[in-house]
């Protein structure tokens, strides 16, 4: 019997071995093609992310007090260029990477500190004293001394900072004029209702419980830590929270929020609004037509088939869309 050198007039079984052994190599190909990018990827984010993250620990070490945004800023553009490469770094390098820039925010805050010191406790006289506390603290959180006897001034009064502190069921406002381009801390507030009607540069929310936080835009980074039972409003480029339960979030975010040691944690779309808030996302630089609300990431969940436990989307009906009641 002549051979038959056509592959048509091969078996049909043949013809199907042939076939799925092209398809094999094909997939092959594909899948170190794809390994090859995903490597020159990886390669590229390590080389960028070391040159980076030296460059802000230069920065650091040398600063003084007028560089501290900066270097804020530049630490804030890492964690999105961290974010970005999410989707093909390894969960190893993810870690790394995430200690990293804990590390870094560790000495932002100690350089802070160290530069920006806050006074303690301050014996004046007692009219100096209470004039003092009178043009910075609400008149009724003022106690006049026993005459005679010294004022004890609270540091918030030595020491203006743009924010609140240990309040208890409180109404409290900030307006553009106060807070555009500032670093705004909110700390051990409990049953308070915050609304801040501007663009700060950052904010810082820490130890707040029961409470109703609304914020305009905020142009880099939200950080929250040991906070409970709380609803957060507002847009930012990134937002970090540590250490937090049971709280809600209607939120605007152009890269994607990040949560760590937290647990049921709820997330819909930002909905807050007031009559220059167009403006201040002007102010902020941050774009409305980019809202990644639904784009969580667990650092403490790296399964990436399976979602989180410890966060979830706000069902439709159960949204808040009005803030003023």
């Amino acid at each position: 019997m002549a051979c038959v050198d056509d592959k048509e007039g091969l078996p049909e079984r043949l013809k199907r071995r042939d076939r799925e052994r092209q398809e094999a190599q094909e997939k092959r190909r594909e899948t170190r093609e794809r390994q090859v990018v995903s490597e020159e990827k990886a390669d590229y984010f390590t080389e960028t992310f070391n040159k980076e993250k030296a460059s802000v620990e230069e920065l650091l070490a040398t600063c003084g007090p007028e560089q501290l945004e900066d270097a804020s800023s530049r630490l804030s553009k890492l964690q999105v260029f961290v974010n970005d490469s999410l989707s093909f770094l390894p969960s190893y390098e993810v870690r790394q990477a995430q200690a990293a820039l804990q590390r870094l925010q560790a000495s932002l805050t100690d350089r802070r500190e160290q530069l920006l010191p806050k006074k303690k406790f301050t014996f004046r006289s007692r009219k100096a004293a209470l004039a003092e506390a009178a043009a910075v603290v609400p008149e009724c959180n003022i106690v006049p001394a026993a005459e005679g006897a010294p004022a004890v001034v609270p540091e918030s009064a030595v020491e203006p900072r743009c924010g609140f502190s240990d309040e208890d069921c409180q109404q409290l406002v900030k307006t553009a004029s106060e807070i555009n381009g500032q670093d705004v801390q909110l700390t051990r507030l409990t049953g308070c209702t915050v609304k801040l009607f501007g663009a700060p540069s950052t904010l810082h929310i820490r130890q707040v419980r029961d409470s109703l936080v609304l914020c305009g835009p905020v142009s880099s980074s939200v950080f929250i830590d040991d906070c409970s039972h709380c609803v957060f409003v507002f847009p930012c480029q990134q937002l970090r929270t540590h250490n937090t339960e049971e709280c809600s979030f209607y939120l605007h975010v152009t890269s994607r929020a990040i949560i760590e040691d937290c647990r049921s944690m709820r997330f819909a779309p930002f909905t807050w609004s007031y009559p220059a808030i167009e403006e201040h996302f002007e102010t902020a630089g941050l774009d409305k037509s980019k809202n990644n609300w639904s784009q969580v990431d667990d650092f403490n969940w790296l399964a990436r088939d399976v979602h989180s436990p410890n966060w979830s989307v706000i069902p439709e009906d159960e949204r808040r869309s009005e803030w003023d009641s």
